[in-house]
């Protein structure tokens, strides 16, 4: 049996690593009777998009920004909240936390029909990007600054000063380029593969932000799998809460790695003392406004050493 498996970026993204470990651990435990095919690049449609057709049952599995989960669950906001992760290790900790991943698994089944986590991957660290440098907050006053349709970004980027837009991720080359938006925000490797230094030629260092991701399997899927199909299915997701992240993080370094070779200007000296004072009194506010599965989240997070 061939499952669908839809993610939104390139296949060599930290994405694309996270369906190929996936896949090779399925086919290994089901002695090759069950695989995946991948369909990368938002082939089957946007991060909302896809989110919608796991519940319906018209994609099999589907790796996707908790951010874009939002949309079908608000309390996945809580992973986006603004500087909860202290570094890159302490994020491939948390996302490979047992408890962390049985929480978000508690959040998203409190909300979701049709569809189930599995586990949890990553893209790195966000930063932003545009044609001009980010080196304290007071740089982002005024800045139209394109962000994923979440209540924490719609919360925590005014509070630094800058405008919001929202847009599918596909739009936001376009967007840089024809002034809609004067910056972005993304981890490194997807503003490399998507050439997004092009009309944003200045990346800088914030770390502001996780680029977390979940993968989800549809309820339709689960169910046409018997008690061993299932702990196979299971057991590959916990192979990418594992192994995914150190991997997306490498690719972010190879990828700054690239950029600067190419010309790109990064800004590796960012005050972030400012981004932070702002956003602490903000955190807890938030995950209370998200709901109570967030708050365990963030309380999780922030006690993983």
């Amino acid at each position: 049996r061939q499952f669908s498996f839809a993610y939104d970026q390139p296949k060599n993204s930290g994405y694309g690593v996270g369906a190929a470990l996936f896949d090779k651990k399925l086919k290994e435990l089901s002695k090759g009777t069950l695989s995946i095919n991948q369909y990368p690049s938002a082939q089957l449609g946007t991060e909302a998009q896809t989110m919608q057709k796991v519940q319906t049952g018209d994609i099999d599995f589907v790796l996707l920004s908790t951010a874009n989960a939002s949309t079908a669950q608000p309390e996945s906001g809580v992973f986006s909240i603004h500087f909860i992760f202290r570094d890159e290790d302490h994020a491939i900790k948390v996302l490979g936390d047992p408890a962390v991943i049985a929480a978000m698994k508690e959040l998203y089944a409190a909300k979701i029909k049709g569809a189930h986590m599995l586990g949890l991957g990553s893209q790195g660290l966000r930063h932003m990007y545009g044609k001009k440098p980010v080196e304290k907050v007071a740089d982002l006053k005024g800045i139209k600054m394109r962000v994923q349709a979440t209540v924490t970004e719609d919360t925590t980027f005014p509070a630094y000063g800058a405008q919001i837009v929202h847009m599918p991720f596909g739009e936001v080359y376009t967007a840089l380029q024809t002034g809609v938006v004067d910056m972005a925000e993304n981890g490194i490797n997807n503003y490399l593969i998507n050439k997004h230094y092009e009309p944003a030629p200045v990346l800088s260092l914030t770390e502001h932000e996780a680029n977390n991701a979940a993968l989800f399997i549809s309820d339709k899927a689960w169910q046409s799998l018997n008690d061993e199909q299932r702990k196979w299915v299971q057991a590959a997701a916990d192979e990418v809460s594992k192994n995914e992240p150190a991997a997306a993080f490498k690719l972010e370094h190879e990828a700054l790695a690239k950029l600067e070779k190419i010309g790109v200007k990064v800004v590796k000296n960012v005050d972030k003392s400012g981004f932070q004072q702002i956003s602490k009194p903000i955190q807890d506010k938030l995950a209370k406004d998200l709901g109570p599965h967030a708050v365990k989240v963030l309380e999780l997070v922030r006690n993983v050493k």
